[in-house]
């Protein structure tokens, strides 16, 4: 009742518009109505009080008069619902859960529905946040900025309290502990507060492995023989009869060894014989990842997949429907890489690599397919699971021992079924195994948040009410053309943007990333027809791997892609996928697949009123030459958007082709980018701006030939003396993100570098040279210019730990040398380009910027803009001109990216490198920039900004472009 009560009358006389194209929040009051009477005269039939039937002529009026009555009733019930987005959590996956929040915030929102953001972090505090702070990209970020900017509740009981009274209904997003545990689910349900997802017990069964192996081995599923061992002394008796009780050999079994109660494949290792397992599973308890492990048998031979799971029935009848299962291939285009593990780990999860290749539906037979799909609804419906799941598994094609045959679920003629592991929040990333099938089978990334979300509404009775003034709301908007999934717009009508990312440089897989980000936030406009096109080399990637990339003759061509083949994390992936798919037999394997599962999800949701059919279609890709595309782009009177990083997209060449065509693109001219991408032939450019505080590095240039082939003492002693620096900075000459970028102190570290670009080793593993740092992905195909700089030294920030008083956290900064390095972006038209607020970024390890700490959410602390304590006002001021000057000497227009080392004195600009294609991944610090601007610039805002102003720049690029 008190739910009931929370849903009747917690509405106050106003609510808040959530506009996707203006997300600045609008309160609107609501409008009242009263409604009119209608006044019929009645007469007597047979002693019965009847209603008088209207003259011909009234019947008009009154069926305008009923129409009209029900339309304001229908008014004043119309509210949005409000929904509670609680991301964050103790784990070390709530890098994972920041990035899923991101995504579900930006594809659920909208004037229908109000969503709050809440953050909880790994001491167990909650706080309210802003959806602004919600882009900030890494833990680390939260928790140095959440006493400054976030909302704090005293205590958890305090802040379900809040969400009790605040919101209609919870979505947590909390991956692993305390988010998949039960632990949300059972503070809301003690408070009687509506969420998403499985009830808090049966939470607890599915989420612990060993537990749920029980559960699936009662239910007469296959499972994976197991050792759970516990504590920090590990009786090895015990793990030594575990190994011959399945046949493997004590000194150098192969078994896999992972945390209970943990997941994103955090802890999971392979190990070798007992003593091996041992090590490795106190290593796990000692790291506080969990103090019970599960030691299991490797699947040698087994294929991996994984299966999305969504309810789509009634409110008290389950009915899952699993959709296409994706099937995750490990490859290994080196030995080194075999040798590392062969597990779908936390890397290959969540950054891009070509060590990871997905398949949805997977490459099985058809009737081990079936299968998958027929045992993931039945394990989704037995466990008890809610509104949806995400059920990980193997394919054994030939027999494993230890996996007898004594189960009555997971055999068929083509082998063994397996499942291992149950996901109650399945990640939520824009590329996410969710997004992947569901966009497979015809949901977009909001509907089917969407559709997750009516489900679960329906599981309240207490929400009734809400329900209702959220569907009134959503049909008075659809009829207003203001709708998620409405246009006023006819396609044809609509402007054609092509979003072009891939290339061949190191970067293409950033490229991806960017280019995906851009075409699922322009998505949103209803004015814009949007079509993400992938570049790739004509004979595909093979002649990328080990060649210099200056010494192959390239051609290139364009893939327009279908909704669902986009949602990759590698251009390798993507461009297999298209090659994939227009395989005849695949095509028909495929389709056939696809309407048997669309089949029964609209059987089903056909009989929830508020669905409305799915809203993308499944195409095959088409193909086109370079030449062919942009003739395309011309025909169609398209903008094009370049997320190219690197290579033909940034050197000028694409930005040429098109202004040749009179083809709108974004980002500056060809001569502009031909002068960026050279990190020399920049610093000559700039040379002249001394006198407005802009200052270059000296560079010390070799070819890749050349230096390999003179001795190394001779290398290394011209190059200090050169530089006058003992250590040296070294970076390819014409890549960026990071890619090869490393400090070397001495001449072993030159000597580790060199023998990775002779080897063409695709990336240095973490802490190879003398000074701590991550892993650097090394530039394939290398690069045919090595660049050298002196290293600038700079001073370490410190983020402080958690104050005991207040758990606030604070910045410590010694500034005894005169640098800092930042980034900025500039953005505006030629001549006029504004410098955005620089950004610090303070590096977990080493002293280089690793790729995650750059694009990847889960590492870093940004500063953004640079607090008062290190950059004086003025200076900020100085640094700013000084990067418009950059800008306006370059020819800079559109958006780009300058880096630099800035004096925290001067405010002068010593200038690293210049990208005129900069990332733009959902994690991207420029999206930071953009936040911190008056008023907030947010990321769907910021792109169609860029996109509109390559709109303006085409009126005069062509007569300034080439002066």
């Amino acid at each position: 009742m008190a739910s009931l009560i929370r849903c009747r009358h917690l509405w106050s006389p106003s609510f808040t518009l959530w506009n996707r194209n203006n997300t600045n929040s609008v309160t609107t009051p609501f409008l009242q109505f009263s409604s009119p009477k209608l006044c019929i005269s009645k007469r007597q039939r047979g002693g019965l009080s009847l209603p008088a039937t209207p003259a011909i002529s009234d019947v008009g009026a009154v069926t305008q008069a009923k129409n009209q009555n029900e339309s304001e009733r229908e008014e004043e019930r119309a509210k949005p619902l409000r929904v509670a987005l609680v991301c964050g959590g103790p784990s070390a996956e709530r890098g994972i859960s920041l990035n899923s929040a991101r995504s579900v915030l930006d594809h659920i929102q909208g004037e229908d529905l109000i969503v709050s953001c809440y953050y909880i972090d790994s001491d167990f505090n909650a706080y309210a946040i802003s959806s602004a702070q919600l882009y900030s990209n890494t833990p680390a970020d939260f928790d140095f900025k959440l006493q400054s900017l976030a909302q704090g509740f005293k205590s958890l009981d305090e802040f379900v309290h809040h969400l009790a009274m605040a919101v209609d209904i919870v979505f947590p997003v909390i991956h692993g502990r305390f988010g998949e545990d039960g632990g949300i689910q059972e503070l809301l349900e003690k408070a009687n507060v509506p969420f998403v997802g499985t009830s808090s017990e049966y939470c607890r069964q599915a989420f612990d492995k060993y537990n749920a192996s029980l559960a699936l081995e009662r239910l007469g599923f296959a499972t994976v023989p197991s050792c759970l061992v516990e504590g920090r002394e590990i009786d090895k008796k015990v793990v030594i009869e575990w190994f011959e009780s399945v046949d493997l050999h004590t000194g150098n079994g192969k078994v896999v060894v992972k945390p209970t109660r943990a997941g994103s494949s955090i802890g999971v290792e392979i190990a070798y014989g007992v003593d091996d397992a041992i090590r490795k599973a106190l290593n796990i308890i000692s790291q506080g990842i969990d103090e019970k492990v599960l030691i299991e048998l490797f699947l040698e031979g087994g294929k991996e997949f994984t299966s999305i799971v969504l309810d789509v029935g009634p409110a008290a009848d389950s009915r899952p429907v699993a959709l296409l299962p994706t099937e995750v291939e490990l490859q290994f285009s080196h030995e080194k890489d075999k040798q590392e593990d062969t597990i779908f780990n936390y890397r290959r999860k969540y950054l891009p690599t070509q060590q990871v290749v997905y398949h949805t539906p997977p490459r099985f037979p058809t009737d081990v397919i079936e299968r998958i799909r027929e045992g993931s609804s039945l394990l989704f419906r037995k466990l008890n699971l809610k509104d949806f799941a995400r059920i990980d598994g193997w394919f054994l094609p030939n027999p494993v021992p230890g996996i007898g045959s004594n189960h009555t679920f997971g055999t068929t003629d083509s082998g063994t079924i397996v499942f291992t592991d149950i996901n109650l929040i399945s990640g939520m990333e824009q590329t996410s195994f969710l997004f992947q099938q569901a966009s497979k089978v015809g949901f977009s990334h909001s509907h089917i948040l969407r559709t997750i979300l009516q489900h679960a509404c329906l599981r309240f009775p207490s929400l009734a009410s809400c329900i209702d003034g959220w569907h009134a709301l959503s049909r008075k908007l659809e009829v207003n053309g203001c709708g998620k999934f409405s246009s006023n717009n006819k396609k044809s009508d609509r402007q054609k943007v092509l979003v072009l990312f891939g290339g061949a440089t190191s970067e293409r897989h950033v490229s991806l990333m960017s280019g995906t980000n851009v075409w699922l936030n322009l998505k949103g406009f209803d004015d814009l027809d949007v079509i993400p096109c992938l570049l790739v080399p004509a004979d595909g990637y093979g002649s990328v791997q080990n060649q210099n990339i200056d010494d192959i003759d390239w051609s290139w061509e364009v893939w327009t892609l279908p909704y669902s083949l986009v949602l990759r994390h590698t251009t390798e992936e993507v461009y297999a996928a298209c090659i994939e798919a227009i395989e005849p037999d695949q095509a028909v394997k495929t389709s056939r697949l696809r309407d048997k599962v669309m089949g029964e999800l609209r059987e089903n949701l056909n009989r929830h009123t508020w669905f409305e059919g799915f809203d993308i279609v499944d195409e095959l890709p088409a193909k086109y030459s370079l030449e062919q595309w942009v003739k395309l782009a011309k025909g169609s009177k398209a903008t094009v958007f370049n997320a190219v990083h690197g290579g033909i997209g940034e050197d000028g060449t694409l930005q040429l082709m098109l202004e040749l065509e009179n083809v709108p693109y974004t980002g500056p001219g060809p001569v502009a980018s031909r002068t960026c991408i050279d990190k020399v032939v920049t610093s000559q450019a700039l040379k002249n701006l001394v006198e407005s505080g802009v200052l270059t590095i000296p560079k010390d240039v070799w070819s890749t030939e050349k230096i390999l082939e003179t001795p190394i003492s001779t290398v290394w002693d011209d190059m200090i003396t050169l530089l006058r620096s003992e250590t040296v900075c070294v970076k390819p000459a014409r890549d960026g993100c990071s890619t090869g970028v490393a400090r070397l102190c001495s001449i072993e570290d030159l000597q580790v570098y060199l023998n990775a670009v002779r080897s063409c080793l695709p990336r240095l593993q973490a802490n190879s040279l003398s000074r701590a740092h991550g892993v650097i992905e090394m530039p394939i195909p290398a690069s045919k210019l090595l660049v050298f700089e002196p290293f600038i030294e700079t001073d370490e920030i410190v983020i402080s730990s958690r104050s005991l008083s207040d758990g606030s956290r604070s910045l410590s900064w010694s500034g005894e040398n005169e640098w800092v390095e930042v980034t900025v972006g500039v953005i505006g038209k030629h001549g006029e380009m504004h410098s955005l607020n620089p950004s610090i970024t303070v590096k977990e390890s080493g002293d280089i910027l690793s790729l995650e700490e750059k694009f990847q959410g889960g590492t870093g602390i940004n500063l953004t803009p640079p607090p008062p304590t290190i950059i004086s006002a003025e200076a900020l001021k100085n640094c700013k001109k000084g990067i418009e000057a950059i800008a306006a000497s370059l020819g800079l227009e559109g958006f780009s990216r300058i880096d630099a080392f800035v004096s925290v004195e001067t405010g002068e600009v010593l200038v690293i490198e210049v990208n005129t294609v900069p990332g733009m991944t959902p994690s991207t610090v420029l999206i930071h920039q953009a936040l911190a601007e008056e008023p907030p610039i947010y990321p769907q805002q910021f792109f169609r900004k860029i996109l509109d102003l390559a709109l303006v720049r085409t009126k005069y690029s062509s007569q300034i472009s080439f002066r």
